[in-house]
């Protein structure tokens, strides 16, 4: 404990860290105010439909991911999915579009032109996305007299300029946060907001369990024992790698190459799971398809079949289909975000090589055959606790809330950001000479 107090004072100590800091926590408590303030011309009293109805399932995990604005019909209820989305896009387009291909390889200017694109790609997102959730309200039981003004043209066009600028105000506060402070600034704001349901959501289970003799205090206990175990298999995860040895030549004053035989070993590291949260969000976009199917054939008994078993994320049938679509989203997104042929190629060219596998197109092969083989068991790993939650929910009755936090993005979002936030916080304590916040090296190996 003495030690952790004295690295917080270390911490304090370094002025651009303080000030990072600083800065990155006042940006985020903007965002947290503006998650409350309520889009003008709509009666805050009358939400109590809208929280009820994205309590769980799809919209009770883009309630987490927006901070609970979306639930409060707030100018930030889009949250910053939308620029999510329009960079999966992008990200995506880059594979057959050769103008964005030719960006992704112009360095910094390419770069700059990528986001701005990106930018420009979330406000046309966002102009279809605003409508519809106005539009959706009365879905999720908001009665027609919350809207002061009536649901008219006086009232839909500033709302829908005004959550517009919500996202687009929300993504330059991510923007800032990376860039004058610390840590990855959109993956904190979508943190920041699943973070904050955790609390409502643990008092829930609490009075369950407690009220309705459903196991009492102890029950709590397990549930919390079995979280902690259920995080560090996500820290596993996160920071699992396998480690290729790699040897380079040294260079004579001739200007030849010469094998350095007493030089150090360095490494290419693996990643067991290369692709993150993609997957999983690729594959809950996906899991809309079966619904829309079942309504398609809504007078058929397999219609309806499709409808009620798809419509549950936490039955069996809906979390089969996602197990099996998050492993091949998680063999098609590695193989588009891992070059191993380039990899090979910029090997060759530093003067780098394999041990007993030739440089060009060998090396390329044999990267791709060994991130073959450490995917499958990241994707099946990653698909556990993707289902996690579903797991939980039918084998210890654990409220929907809750469960969230068990596994799926949600989980894993929270320990990736929180992961590279203290190892950026470890390297400027590191380059002052000061004991890191972390004890081992930033990567885990993995046979």
């Amino acid at each position: 404990m003495k030690k952790f107090i004295d690295t917080i004072s270390n911490i304090w100590k370094i002025e651009e860290l303080r000030s990072r800091i600083l800065i990155t926590l006042g940006l985020l408590l903007v965002y947290r105010f503006g998650c409350q303030i309520v889009l003008p011309g709509i009666d805050s009293t009358q939400l109590g439909g809208l929280a009820d109805g994205t309590d769980q399932g799809i919209f009770g995990l883009l309630n987490a991911f927006t901070g609970g604005a979306f639930a409060n019909a707030s100018i930030f209820a889009l949250g910053i999915m939308p620029y999510i989305s329009a960079s999966i896009v992008v990200q995506l387009m880059g594979i057959a579009i050769p103008y964005l291909q030719k960006l992704q390889k112009e360095g910094e200017s390419g770069r700059k032109t990528i986001n701005q694109i990106t930018r420009w790609l979330t406000i046309g997102i966002c102009i279809v996305q605003a409508p519809a959730y106005l539009y959706g309200l009365g879905a999720f039981g908001v009665p027609d007299s919350a809207f002061i003004l009536g649901k008219g043209l006086d009232f839909m066009i500033p709302a829908v300029i005004i959550l517009v600028s919500g996202c687009v105000f929300a993504m330059w506060l991510g923007e800032k946060i990376t860039d004058k402070g610390i840590g990855n600034g959109i993956s904190l704001l979508i943190m920041i907001g699943i973070i904050a349901t955790m609390p409502q959501s643990f008092v829930q289970e609490f009075v369950s369990r407690t009220t309705n003799n459903n196991g009492g205090l102890m029950f709590i206990l397990i549930e919390v024992i079995v979280w902690f175990l259920v995080i560090l298999a996500s820290v596993l995860l996160v920071m699992a790698t396998r480690q290729i040895p790699v040897q380079y030549a040294r260079r004579t004053a001739s200007g030849g190459y010469e094998k350095n035989v007493m030089g150090s070993r360095q490494y290419i590291p693996l990643k067991l799971n290369a692709s993150g949260v993609m997957p999983i969000i690729f594959a809950q976009a996906i899991m809309f398809v079966p619904g829309m199917i079942g309504g398609a054939f809504d007078d058929t008994t397999f219609g309806q079949w499709m409808q009620v078993q798809f419509s549950d994320i936490f039955g069996w049938a809906y979390n089969l289909l996602f197990a099996f679509l998050i492993i091949i989203f998680t063999y098609f997104y590695t193989a588009i975000t891992v070059p191993t042929n380039k990899m090979a190629d910029d090997l060759k060219r530093s003067g780098g090589f394999i041990p007993g596998i030739r440089p060009g197109k060998e090396t390329g092969d044999y990267l791709d055959k060994i991130m073959s083989l450490i995917t499958l068991p990241g994707s099946i790993f990653l698909a556990l606790l993707a289902v996690l939650p579903a797991i939980v929910v039918k084998l210890l009755d654990v409220q929907a809330g809750w469960a969230l936090f068990y596994g799926g993005t949600s989980l894993l979002i929270m320990v990736g950001v929180a992961i590279d936030t203290v190892q950026q916080v470890n390297s400027y304590l590191l380059n002052r000479h000061y004991d890191g916040l972390m004890k081992t090296g930033k990567n885990r190996k993995v046979a």
